[in-house]
C-alpha cells in the first residue's frame, strides 16, 4: 500500500507551491547580501548631509545657531561634531569596519535629531533607526572588513 501523498495533494504544484518555493528562496538569501544595501543606504544619507555641511560652512554654522539649537553644546562645537560624524561613519559603514560602533553613533545622532531638531520627521528617522538597529544587532555581515579582521585575528562575534 502506497501512503505517500501526491505533489498535487501536498500543495507542491500550482500557485501555492510556487509561492512556497519563492518564499523558500527568499529565506535563503544570506544576511551578508542583505546587509550591503543597509550599510550603503545609511551611509549615503549621512555622507550627503556631511558634504552639504562642508559645501557652505557659514550656512551650516547659521543652521546650528538658529534652527538646530542643541542643548549643552555650543553651535560651532555641534556643527564640527555633526560634520565629523557624518563624514567618518559612512566610510566605516561602506567598508564594514567598526560597523557596530558606527551604527550606534549614528543611532544616537538620529535620536538627537529626532528629539531636539526635527521631531516631525519621525517617519524618516524611524527608517534610519530601523536600518541602524539591524546593523548594530547583526553587524556588517561576511562581506566586510569586520568579518575579515575577526577571521584574521580570531575574534569571536
Amino acid at each position: 500500500m502506497n501512503t505517500s501523498v501526491s505533489p498535487a495533494a501536498s500543495g507542491d504544484t500550482g500557485i501555492i507551491g510556487a509561492i512556497g518555493r519563492v518564499i523558500g528562496w527568499l529565506e535563503r538569501v544570506s544576511y551578508s547580501l542583505l546587509a550591503l544595501p543597509l550599510r550603503f543606504a545609511v551611509a549615503t544619507v549621512f555622507w550627503n548631509s556631511g558634504t552639504t555641511k562642508l559645501a557652505n560652512w557659514d550656512a551650516t554654522l547659521q543652521l546650528f545657531e538658529d534652527e538646530y539649537k542643541l542643548p549643552l553644546l555650543p553651535p560651532d562645537v555641534a556643527a564640527h561634531l555633526g560634520a565629523g560624524i557624518e563624514l567618518t561613519t559612512p566610510v566605516l559603514l561602506v567598508l564594514g569596519l567598526l560597523t557596530r560602533p558606527a551604527a550606534l553613533l549614528l543611532l544616537g545622532m538620529t535620536t538627537i535629531i529626532e528629539v531636539f531638531v526635527y521631531p516631525q520627521a519621525w517617519p524618516t528617522h524611524i527608517q534610519w533607526a530601523a536600518m541602524l538597529l539591524v546593523l548594530l544587532c547583526r553587524g556588517a555581515g561576511n562581506l566586510s572588513l569586520d568579518h575579515w579582521l575577526a577571521r584574521r585575528f580570531g575574534a569571536h562575534r
